[in-house]
């Protein structure tokens, strides 16, 4: 699994650092399931930002313009629709086998964590390409995919056209 200084030294020393688990715990007791721990030590780092003008993450926190729940909330009403469902592996939600959305992005993908079917599996990744039926499950952690995501390799999402210079971050207005 990919760490937070493998990520920091690609892109750059977070400032967001945040420290306090309640945003999180009311988030995963509302969704009936917990955050995997590499994308929670990611978000709690950088916060709420843009990563290479491409990809938005969310932090829970309830003072944020953008929040990680009010998007999960929304998201889930859109793929839950029933026009919409057939575009994903699995139906979404916080149950084991489901999806959970967690970060968007510019050029029009859905970045999804699967929950484990098992408590002993682990967690994965699928981007949905919005502008097509296509989706791609990543046998990875999400810190693995986002790693790989900064180095500029394709998964799905791929950053060598929006950070040809290296990987960077802003805060979210």
């Amino acid at each position: 699994m990919a760490t937070l200084p493998e990520i920091t030294a690609l892109l750059g020393e977070p400032r967001f650092n945040w420290s306090d688990p309640a945003p999180w715990t009311a988030l995963e007791r509302e969704l009936e399931t917990g955050f995997p721990a590499d994308f929670r030590e990611i978000v709690d780092a950088y916060g709420s930002v843009q990563v290479n003008n491409q990809l938005y993450l969310t932090h829970p926190a309830g003072h944020l313009l953008h929040s990680l729940g009010a998007d999960i909330k929304d998201d889930l009403a859109l793929w839950a629709e029933e026009d919409m469902a057939e575009f994903l592996p699995s139906p979404v939600g916080g149950k084991p086998g489901e999806l959970i959305p967690v970060a968007s992005a510019t050029t029009g993908e859905a970045i999804f964590l699967a929950v484990p079917d098992r408590p002993s599996s682990a967690w994965r990744v699928v981007v949905q390409e919005f502008d097509s039926p296509a989706w791609t499950l990543y046998e990875m952690t999400f810190s693995d995919w986002f790693l790989a995501y900064l180095k500029g390799r394709d998964v799905t999402l791929c950053s060598r056209n929006f950070a040809p210079d290296g990987p960077f971050w802003e805060f979210l207005p």
